[in-house]
C-alpha cells in the first residue's frame, strides 16, 4: 500500500512537471521567418543571423524558404498564420506580390516586420534593410572614378519588383547621370542569379566590344558575370563592382578579380530583425525604418 501511494504520488509529480514545460513552451513567442530564397549566400547568412538570435532570446522561430517563389511565399504566410505564430518576418521575393500576405497578417492581428527588402502596401511594424539607394549611389561614384568618369558600362539589374533591384539602381543611375562622358550600353535583368548573371553577360559581351565597367545589383550576378568577362579574356579591362559582400565576393576582391562590393551584412540584419521582433512582443515601440550599416569593400 505505502509503495503504491508513493508511485501515485510520482506519477502526479511527473505529470504535473510535464504539463508546466508545454505551458511554457506553448507561451513562448514563435516568430515566423519567411526568406525569399536560400539558394542564395547572402540570405542564408541572414537566416543564420535570426537564429542565434532567437537561440539567444529564448525565441521559437520557424524559417520558410520561398525559392524565389512569390505565391510559395503567400502560402507559406498563410500556414504562419493559421499555426498561431506570434510575429511575422518577411524577405520578400516581391514587394508587390506580399501585399496580400501581409494584409493576411494584419487581419489576424499579427504583426509584421520587413527585412532587407520592403512592401508596396499592407500594415508593417518596421521595416530593416540597408539604404539601398545609398549603397547603389557608393557604388556609382566608386565605379565612375575607376573609368575615370568616361567610359561605357553595364548595369545587370535583380529581379523586377523587389524593392532591392528599385532602390539600388536608382541610386547608381542617380550617380551616373551625373557624368555626361559615361554610358550605359546595356541594362539587363539577371535575376540576383549567378548561373543567369554569366549567360546574360555573355550575350552582352558579344554585343558590345567596348565595355569599361559592369555594376551589379548583387554579387551572386556579379560573380556570374565574372566568369563570362574572364572567358572572354577581357578582365583587364573590365571593373566589375557587385552588391552584399558576401564570402566568395570578398574572397573575390582580395583576389583582385571583383574590383568592390557593396557590404550590407546580412547576418547583423537576421539578428538586428529578432531583436526588433522581441521588443515588438514586449509592447516597446520601434522605428518604422532601422537602418543597417553599409561600406565598400575594396582590395
Amino acid at each position: 500500500m505505502k509503495l503504491t501511494r508513493t508511485l501515485s504520488v510520482l506519477l502526479c509529480v511527473l505529470m504535473i512537471g510535464g504539463m508546466a514545460a508545454s505551458m511554457a513552451s506553448a507561451a513562448a513567442p514563435e516568430i515566423g521567418l519567411a526568406v525569399s530564397t536560400l539558394n542564395n549566400p547572402f540570405f542564408v547568412d541572414l537566416r543564420d543571423g535570426a537564429l542565434e538570435a532567437a537561440d539567444k532570446a529564448g525565441l521559437g522561430i520557424t524559417v520558410a524558404d520561398a525559392q524565389n517563389d512569390p505565391n510559395r511565399q503567400l502560402s507559406q504566410i498563410e500556414n504562419f498564420i493559421q499555426q498561431g505564430v506570434s510575429i511575422i518576418l518577411v524577405n520578400p521575393c516581391d514587394s508587390a506580390a506580399i501585399v496580400p500576405a501581409i494584409k493576411a497578417a494584419n487581419k489576424a492581428n499579427i504583426p509584421v516586420i520587413t527585412v532587407d527588402r520592403g512592401a508596396d502596401g499592407g500594415e508593417v511594424v518596421c521595416h530593416i534593410a540597408s539604404d539601398n539607394v545609398e549603397g547603389g549611389r557608393m557604388a556609382g561614384e566608386f565605379l565612375a572614378k575607376l573609368v575615370d568618369y568616361k567610359g561605357k558600362l553595364v548595369e545587370l539589374e535583380g529581379i523586377p519588383g523587389t524593392s532591392a533591384a528599385r532602390d539600388r539602381g536608382a541610386g547608381f543611375n542617380e550617380v551616373i547621370k551625373k557624368y555626361p562622358d559615361i554610358k550605359i550600353v546595356a541594362r539587363q535583368e539577371a535575376g540576383f542569379d549567378r548561373a543567369k548573371g554569366m549567360t546574360v553577360m555573355e550575350n552582352i559581351l558579344q554585343a558590345q566590344p567596348e565595355i569599361d565597367g559592369i555594376f551589379c545589383h548583387n554579387d551572386e550576378m556579379a560573380l556570374g558575370a565574372l566568369r563570362a568577362v574572364e572567358a572572354a579574356g577581357r578582365l583587364s579591362a573590365i571593373k566589375i563592382v557587385g552588391f552584399d559582400a558576401t564570402d566568395d565576393a570578398v574572397k573575390s576582391v582580395k583576389d583582385g578579380k571583383l574590383v568592390a562590393t557593396v557590404a550590407q551584412k546580412p547576418r547583423v540584419m537576421g539578428s538586428m530583425a529578432v531583436d526588433t521582433a522581441k521588443q515588438v512582443l514586449d509592447g516597446v515601440k520601434v522605428d518604422e525604418f532601422i537602418p543597417v550599416p553599409l561600406e565598400l569593400v575594396v582590395k
